[in-house]
């Protein structure tokens, strides 16, 4: 015979203010748990979706970031004229070369100075992400010293408004308009034209190139013949896996300190749960005997208290995973490891991250709640019977 499921159920609700407790601890170690899980997949999310499939970056070799990497005008001229660039509606080569530069802007809430990529494009760079759109104002005017900014950053830095002026690379540039990038790494960044950020940044060389191309398939071909040629010394990457690329360093820091958090926290809440189901198996002496007197079998009574902390480890899991839930509902900032530079991004909750969250619940669950449960099984009907 089998303990039924809602004679469990009632014992955890008789003890209501122990279960909630206990559920409690689960909950806070599941919300650890489930939050660095969206940390770490909303964080390659706004890395991955900057990059379009059929687009390359190319860098210098040995680069890890466009920022580290030159490419001079010639080389510049070389990789665009390849036949597997993609050719535009009005006869041009499709592939944006840009310089890309740190610069540093006040924060608009405590005026302390942040690192933000600043990115010279055209009208090509446009063309190529069509996930950008401008979302306030106006695109900037190639040959101004006009820029337009990510939402990140009109809504973090100061004087980022559409008609403020922002000073670096001793000139004064007007914020003429904010763009949407679709959540992606772009919505951190700057823009403006690429020909007046060479001149104002006193530079020769772009640092990267991006290009569309002709036919998808055309990949390795195109690396190859990059790789091959004694001009160039650069190096080619799918947009997405450039860009995916750049959250690793970042991605494994998370990952490791959350996850050992997670550890640290969860050898607590599962101690708090070996001891509720312990004193719920010193509480229940004579019911236990008089289960086994009725004939229910030791692997029923092993089951019942077994599942007791399982529905304890499933209350904990769905609470903490609510919880977590929310932090959906803002946009945080951090350092990118790789660029050194401010980049925003929001958690993010999938059905694999609400999966793998209630499996540890009911890990956490399993491992307080056996020990206590195989106890309660192996006591002998005539000892739990006995009168105290």
């Amino acid at each position: 015979m089998v303990i039924p499921l809602n004679y469990i159920a009632r014992n955890l609700w008789a003890r209501r203010l122990t279960t909630a407790l206990t559920a409690g601890g689960l909950a806070l170690v599941v919300f650890v748990f489930a939050t660095v899980l969206m940390m770490d997949e909303g964080l390659r999310r706004t890395l991955v979706t900057t990059g379009e499939l059929d687009n390359v970056v190319i860098i210098r070799k040995g680069a890890e970031t466009e920022i580290q990497s030159g490419i001079t005008r010639e080389q510049a001229g070389i990789i665009e004229m390849h036949p597997a660039v993609a050719i535009g509606a009005q006869g041009e080569r499709l592939a944006s070369k840009e310089p890309v530069v740190l610069i540093s802007l006040l924060r608009a809430g405590d005026g302390k100075p942040s690192n933000v990529v600043i990115r010279g494009t055209s009208n090509l760079g446009f063309t190529l992400r069509p996930q950008v759109k401008i979302r306030e104002g106006r695109l900037f005017r190639p040959g101004t010293a006009e820029i337009i900014v990510g939402p990140s950053i009109s809504a973090r830095f100061a004087n980022t408004g559409i008609g403020q002026q922002i000073r670096f690379a001793q000139r004064e540039w007007t914020v003429v308009g904010v763009f949407d990038s679709g959540g992606s790494g772009f919505d951190s960044e700057v823009w403006g034209d690429a020909e007046q950020l060479m001149q104002a940044f006193r530079r020769n060389v772009y640092s990267a190139i991006v290009a569309r191309l002709a036919d998808a398939g055309q990949f390795e071909r195109f690396r190859a013949d990059v790789n091959e040629d004694p001009r160039l010394a650069q190096e080619m990457k799918r947009e997405q896996t450039f860009y995916s690329d750049q959250s690793k360093a970042l991605s494994t820091f998370i990952s490791v300190l959350g996850i050992t958090l997670s550890v640290i926290f969860s050898i607590g809440a599962t101690i708090g749960a070996m001891i509720t189901m312990y004193a719920s198996v010193a509480s229940r002496v004579n019911e236990i005997g008089t289960l086994r007197a009725l004939g229910f079998r030791r692997g029923a009574v092993l089951w019942a208290f077994l599942a007791e902390a399982l529905l304890l480890g499933v209350v904990g899991g769905v609470i903490g995973l609510l919880l977590a839930s929310l932090m959906q509902l803002a946009s945080f900032s951090t350092i990118n490891f790789q660029t050194f530079a401010d980049l925003s991004f929001r958690f993010v909750l999938t059905v694999d991250i609400a999966a793998k969250t209630l499996l540890f619940a009911l890990a956490m669950g399993f491992a307080g709640g056996f020990l206590p449960a195989f106890r309660a099984s192996q006591m002998k009907i005539v000892d739990a019977l006995r009168t105290v």
